[in-house]
């Protein structure tokens, strides 16, 4: 059955992507985070391909379906349009789309960083300003564009959409196809953004708590063992999701995790406690004839899913504002320093960004023995917590 209008605005947001199909190959995609593209499946030379189509309401009902007859009689001619988008794209090399394409293919970051950022870019910005030569592009356009984002109630975001254009611009004006960075000129324009951190628990006696429920959790043995070593090891829920057991080295208790899954793009080394190790030998017969640690239940050639430890944590009864997976870092940094640890220590086994790139990457061992010394007393102060104790954290310098 066709779409309409009333049914795409009537339609809510699930757990997972929903597709709203209209026919001739052409849907609409509805994400969890509530932005809706269409798209469009074909068949060419036997491979399946899928083509994006803009964002729902900025591309109307209908204008898909233009575009979706268009792309189809491509189809006929025994075009394919992918590749036609391409070398139009590429023929208009002084769009502010392809050199924002070309900017994107030179960055060295993180692939779900890249991804994100590409996908704020065709969401946001590439449909209005997508085919202006940057170099004509004037700050009041790219202040409509954020305003339209700002609309929305997404303020964080459309100072980072200025951001990312900002630094479009500034490429565009170092390769000679733009005169300056229009960005530059809205400082102050837009809304200030509204600071959001992450949920935490950082209270000892409602960390015990927590601890206790993970223990008890009755769902999915990987998911459980992902609780166990989250708040032991506190990396970004990304870098746990995709842990890989090649990665951990368990006669050394260490996990050296790659530059090209850090945010930072450094090495980082995660010195594991007794406890760690005690987790991962626990779940080693089970995972680790595979690749991933924490594989999905459906496969095991990708990582669990990024919701699954949030979903633990809602299972045990713990709602979005009160703990998250990435809680686990804000808990340990606020204990951590409360109880002495040496700051430096602190923040680089966080792995928080280091402004100087290439010191970053030598860096990564910088207060080992300390960090070793101090993930163990983490550990156990930890099972102090869970076990009800009184405790008083005893510091152990090196």
């Amino acid at each position: 059955m066709p779409l309409t209008d009333t049914a795409i605005r009537n339609t809510k947001p699930g757990e997972k992507a929903v597709k709203l199909f209209d026919g001739g190959g052409l849907y609409l995609l509805l994400n969890p985070n509530r932005s809706r593209w269409w798209r469009f499946d074909y068949r060419i030379d036997g491979k399946r391909k899928t083509l994006s189509m803009g964002v729902y309401p900025a591309v109307g009902l209908r204008q898909a379906r233009e575009a979706r007859d268009l792309i189809r009689k491509q189809l006929a001619a025994g075009i394919d349009p992918g590749l036609a988008r391409k070398a139009r794209i590429s023929a208009d090399a002084d769009s502010f789309e392809a050199v924002a394409r070309e900017w994107h293919a030179k960055q060295n970051w993180a692939a779900d960083h890249a991804r994100q950022v590409l996908a704020r870019l065709e969401r946001d910005v590439f449909p209005w300003l997508g085919a202006r030569p940057a170099g004509e592009v004037r700050a009041p356009e790219l202040l409509a564009v954020l305003r339209r984002i700002e609309a929305r109630g997404a303020f964080d975001l459309a100072h980072r959409a200025h951001q990312i254009c900002g630094r479009v611009f500034r490429y565009a004006f170092a390769t000679g196809r733009a005169e300056r960075d229009p960005a530059a000129d809205l400082r102050g324009a837009l809304q200030p953004a509204i600071q959001r951190h992450h949920a935490a628990i950082t209270d000892p006696k409602d960390a015990g708590a927590l601890l206790r429920a993970i223990d008890g959790y009755r769902g999915s043995f990987v998911t459980r063992c992902a609780l166990r070593l989250a708040p032991l090891v506190f990396v970004r829920p990304g870098e746990l999701r995709k842990a890989a057991w090649s990665e951990i080295d368990l006669e050394k208790a260490e996990w050296r995790i790659p530059a090209g899954r850090m945010k930072m793009r450094a090495t980082h080394i995660v010195p594991l406690s007794v406890q760690a190790l005690e987790t991962l030998l626990e779940l080693h017969p089970l995972t680790g004839s595979g690749r991933y640690v924490f594989p999905s239940e459906r496969t095991r050639d990708r990582p669990m899913s990024e919701n699954t430890v949030n979903a633990g944590l809602r299972r045990m009864g713990y709602a979005k504002d009160e703990m998250t997976g990435h809680g686990f870092r804000s808990m340990a940094s606020t204990l951590l320093n409360e109880q002495g640890w040496h700051r430096d220590a602190i923040e680089r086994q966080l792995a928080h960004g280091e402004r100087d790139a290439v010191r970053a990457a030598y860096n990564y061992a910088e207060h080992l023995p300390e960090r070793r010394q101090m993930m163990q007393a983490w550990a156990d102060y930890l099972d102090a917590l869970r076990d009800g104790a009184t405790v008083v954290p005893i510091i152990r310098r090196a």
